[in-house]
C-alpha cells in the first residue's frame, strides 16, 4: 500500500484499550494513512471475505452509542482521525445527538476503472430537533459496491459456511473534526470533500436520501 503506511504488528480489537497507531512498533516516520482505495481493497473487502488483514489494527466498534469525541481509546487513532469497522445501520443516534447524512455519496474506483465502493458523508448534530447544533465532526462511511460485496460473500460461503455473520454488511468509518481555522492534519480530502465542506449553508440545501 502507498507509503507503507499500514505496516503494523498490532492485533488488538478490544474497545476498552487505546488503539493508537503511534504506539505500535513502527519505524520512525511511518503512519497509518491509507487511501480510499486501500481502505476498501486491503481492509473492508478482506474482512467481507473473512480473510486476514495485514496489519489487523482496525477494531470492530458499534459507532452509534458514542459521541465522536468519545472514540479516542476505542477506535484506531491516527492524528485527528479515528478508524473502525461498524455494521450498516439506520440508527445513527448517540447519547447526545445524531449523525445526519449530507446527501453526498462518492464512488470509489480501483485503478480508475472498476467501481469498488462508495463513500458516504455525515455530520454530527448535538441535541434533538428543533434545537440542534451542527458540529464540525465529519464521518466518512465506506461500503463495498454490490459487486464487490457479492464477490466477498461468495468466497465467504465457500470458506466458512457455518458463519452466522454476514460480513458484507460491514462498513469502515473514518471520523475527524474539521478545523475551521486550521489546515487538515493528515486528512485526505477529495474534490467533493473540499466543495461540500466549504458550504456554510449546507443544511439549507435539499439532497436526495
Amino acid at each position: 500500500m502507498a507509503d507503507n503506511n499500514s505496516n503494523s504488528n498490532s492485533n488488538n480489537s478490544n474497545v476498552n484499550v487505546n488503539v493508537n497507531v503511534s504506539k505500535v512498533n513502527l519505524p520512525p516516520g511511518f503512519r497509518f494513512y491509507p487511501t480510499d482505495e486501500e481502505l476498501l481493497v486491503h481492509f473492508l473487502q478482506r474482512k467481507a471475505s473473512l480473510l486476514p488483514c495485514h496489519p489487523d489494527v482496525i477494531p470492530d466498534l458499534d459507532l452509534y452509542p458514542y459521541d465522536p469525541w468519545q472514540l479516542d481509546g476505542k477506535a484506531l487513532a491516527e492524528g485527528n482521525q479515528w478508524y473502525f469497522y461498524s455494521r450498516k445501520t439506520q440508527n445513527r443516534m448517540s447519547s447526545n445527538g445524531y449523525w445526519k447524512p449530507m446527501g453526498i455519496e462518492e464512488a470509489i474506483y480501483s485503478n480508475n476503472t472498476t467501481k469498488i465502493g462508495v463513500k458516504k458523508y455525515l455530520v454530527f448534530h448535538l441535541g434533538e430537533a428543533p434545537s440542534v447544533v451542527k458540529t464540525n465532526w465529519i464521518l466518512q462511511e465506506y461500503r463495498l459496491s454490490d459487486s464487490a460485496a457479492s464477490s466477498g460473500t461468495s468466497r465467504t460461503s465457500k470458506r466458512r459456511s457455518h458463519s452466522k455473520l454476514d460480513y458484507s454488511k460491514w462498513v469502515i468509518c473514518r471520523v475527524y473534526e474539521k478545523k475551521c481555522d486550521e489546515d487538515d492534519d493528515g486528512t485526505e480530502l477529495s474534490c467533493l470533500d473540499e466543495v461540500f465542506l466549504s458550504l456554510d449553508d449546507l443544511d439549507d440545501i435539499s439532497f436526495p436520501d
